[in-house]
């Protein structure tokens, strides 16, 4: 008996072990499939038309900063921007191909080499002339208030970007300013990837899941205690309202103020270097591109 039960014992795990590798290699897939690879897709575009690099060379100046295989590969996921995602225009706002290209160029600096689809959930970017006021409504006392702040951008997760024409063109003309709202609200569509929204987009590997929580779960305290006190920080003190919005101004300020927040924080901006596999403060110590 006690040697049928041994064997039976030794079938039962060996079962359980092939079913566990069977299963590891059925979902393999479906997991790497949620990791970025760190180049950029390759996207056949045969030439960039002129007016193309005409409007970033006067609205998006870093596009100079770029080598020729990064402009290459940055107006081939321009190509597809502007195919995949619907523009419209609010307010009464014409939208123009400036602004198209203006708006596309920002938004797909982040992917630059990042792999994967061309924000596979946005759907839609809604253009407003200037600041807005959300149409979002609370109901309070059996009445429906609209809110009263006007905003310069907004993501939702439902596949919609808005923006605001006046700071999308300001920001982008200002590469030093560590304000720019295309980036700050194309941040938080690849923090909304994996269906959440709390200032982890995803990573390549569970270590580097963890690197990051450290760092930022530090980085963003350190922000809400300065900002608590007033003290000044190459992070503008917004990005302390939650993990989500510290992720999508850590953004900004990556590649804006490069060099400010590498001598600040370099453990963060290593973290961001990593995720998004570029180095914005090499490439502006290479040199700016001119006024």
């Amino acid at each position: 008996m006690t040697n049928l039960g041994s064997l039976a014992e030794g079938l039962a795990i060996m079962a359980i072990v092939g079913g566990l590798i069977w299963l590891g290699l059925f979902l393999s897939p479906i997991v790497l499939a949620r990791v970025r690879s760190s180049a950029g897709p390759r996207v056949p575009l045969t030439s960039v038309p002129p007016a193309w690099r005409t409007i970033t060379d006067r609205d998006v100046p870093f596009v100079q900063l770029l080598s020729a295989e990064e402009q290459e590969r940055l107006f081939g996921l321009i190509h597809v921007f502007l195919r995949e995602k619907t523009f419209q225009g609010c307010a009464g706002l014409q939208v123009t191909e400036e602004m198209k290209i203006t708006i596309a160029a920002q938004a797909c600096l982040l992917l630059l080499n990042l792999g994967g689809e061309c924000y596979p959930n946005v759907q839609i970017v809604l253009v407003y002339p200037s600041t807005f006021v959300p149409k979002l409504a609370l109901r309070t006392a059996g009445q429906v208030v609209p809110p009263l702040v006007p905003e310069l951008g907004e993501s939702w997760q439902d596949g919609s970007v808005v923006l605001a024409w006046d700071s999308v063109l300001s920001g982008a003309r200002d590469i030093t300013d560590g304000r720019n709202v295309t980036l700050h609200e194309f941040a938080h569509q690849l923090d909304q990837e994996d269906g959440e929204s709390g200032g982890v987009p995803i990573l390549d590997s569970p270590s580097a899941l963890r690197a990051w929580g450290r760092v930022f779960r530090a980085r963003f305290e350190e922000l809400g205690e300065r900002a608590a006190k007033d003290e000044p920080t190459v992070l503008d003190s917004y990005g302390a309202t939650n993990r989500a919005e510290f992720f999508a101004v850590a953004t900004e300020t990556f590649f804006e103020k490069p060099l400010e927040l590498q001598r600040e924080y370099p453990d963060l901006y290593e973290e961001l270097k990593r995720y998004y596999h570029q180095d914005p403060a090499a490439r502006l110590s290479r040199g700016r591109p001119p006024p």
